[in-house]
Order: structure tokens, then C-alpha cells, then sequence
């Protein structure tokens, strides 16, 4: 079985992992709770997501807001490279709280993508600039006066799952999944090494060896 490096960077995890191998490993440690059960499909590019969490935590509003979008740019302002943009809106389909203009200034900042609790707009314009947005759905609604970021780099919760600034998320097809900080390392090294022994189980089933007797030498399904 082969070891991981010392040190996995983003983009050895963004060619190496995947959300279920991560769900794997965060279950052998007993997170077993770190993946809202909601689900957030793929809205604009169709691809595996890696990053660290920069939070938004967002409300419905009924009255005019006063100091409209003042959070959120300066949550989307505040971007690092390989950050992913986590905004939760407690599922709310008010408006669409993520469009064409925030993945611009995004991306310029190095984000690699975002994950949006709620719906958001300009799906095709976002598609163009090939940036991954996870999402409940979609609306061609403004935010402006129905929804606004109301904290940044908070803990915020999605379904139950809690994302902490900073903390490493994978999203791909099959849903979103959260490492927390404390489980970081062994959580990665025990995803890596369960990729490649799914490998050498792969190679031994193609090669002929019945499902059952793979699992029984290789511990791995």
C-alpha cells in the first residue's frame, strides 16, 4: 500500500481524493456526521471541488436592507487562494444569493469555487468562467432586500454539518463533506492509502479474482 507524502497540498488532494473515499476515512476516526444529507448538485461545472472554508452565514429578509451586500463583499473581498466560499442560507429558494458579479471578484481573489445552501442565478455566465458552485438550486431573484449576509468566518451549519473557517471541504456528485481541523492529517493520510489499496482491489477484480475473496485479502470495498 503506498504511504502518503509528508505533506498533501490542494492540488495532490484535488488528483488523489474524492468525497466518498473522505466520508470513508472521517467514519473509521467516528465522524460519522460530516456530509449534509441535502443535496447540493453540481449547478455550473461539473467537478470535484477542494478547498478551505470561507464562511458566510445569510438571512431571509422582509424591510429594505440598509446597508446592502456589505458582508458578502467583503466576505468574497476577503478570499485567499483555495478558498471555497461556504454560504449558508438555511436552504432558503428566496433569491438567487450567488451570481456572475460575485464569482468574478471571487476568482480574481484565487477561490476555487463555492458552496451555496440556497439558490443562486446567472448559472451560464458562471459556467463560462469555469467555476464550480455547488447549490440547492436555482432563481433569477436579486438578493437585495430578501436575503443578506448578516456574519463572515463564523462556524455556520449546513443540515446539521458544521463548517469552521478554514476547514479543508470536498464536493463533488456525490455531496458535500467536511474535515475538521483536530482529524485533518489522519483523516487525509487514511483517505490516501484506502485510494490506492481501491486500486490494487480494482486491478485483482479485473484480473479475475472474485469480489468476495478481494475483500478478504484486501479489507478494502
Amino acid at each position: 500500500m503506498l504511504s502518503p507524502p509528508c505533506e498533501l497540498t490542494i492540488p495532490m488532494l484535488r488528483e488523489a481524493l474524492y468525497t466518498a473515499v473522505v466520508c470513508d476515512a472521517l467514519d473509521s476516526l467516528g465522524y460519522r456526521r460530516q456530509s449534509p444529507r441535502a443535496a447540493l448538485p453540481p449547478q455550473t461545472v461539473n467537478r470535484l471541488l477542494v478547498g478551505r472554508c470561507k464562511t458566510t452565514l445569510w438571512v431571509d429578509m422582509a424591510h429594505e436592507d440598509p446597508h446592502p451586500y456589505a458582508l458578502e463583499l467583503q466576505a468574497v473581498d476577503g478570499c485567499q487562494p483555495d478558498d471555497v466560499l461556504i454560504a449558508a442560507a438555511g436552504g432558503s429558494q428566496r433569491s438567487g444569493i450567488w451570481g456572475e458579479l460575485l464569482t468574478t471578484a471571487a476568482r480574481n481573489a484565487g477561490c476555487a469555487g463555492a458552496v451555496v445552501d440556497g439558490a443562486i442565478r446567472d448559472v451560464a455566465k458562471i459556467r463560462q468562467l469555469d467555476f464550480p458552485v455547488y447549490a440547492r438550486g436555482r432563481s433569477p431573484y436579486d438578493s437585495l432586500h430578501r436575503q443578506r449576509v448578516v456574519d463572515v468566518d463564523v462556524a455556520v451549519e449546513i443540515e446539521g454539518v458544521v463548517f469552521r473557517p478554514g476547514e479543508l471541504v470536498f464536493a463533488d456528485e456525490d455531496g458535500i463533506v467536511v474535515v475538521p481541523r483536530e482529524v485533518e492529517h489522519e483523516a487525509l493520510r487514511r483517505a490516501w492509502a484506502k485510494v490506492h489499496a481501491e486500486n490494487e482491489v480494482r486491478n485483482a477484480i479485473q484480473k479475475g479474482m472474485k469480489a468476495a475473496a478481494a475483500f478478504q485479502q484486501y479489507g478494502v470495498l
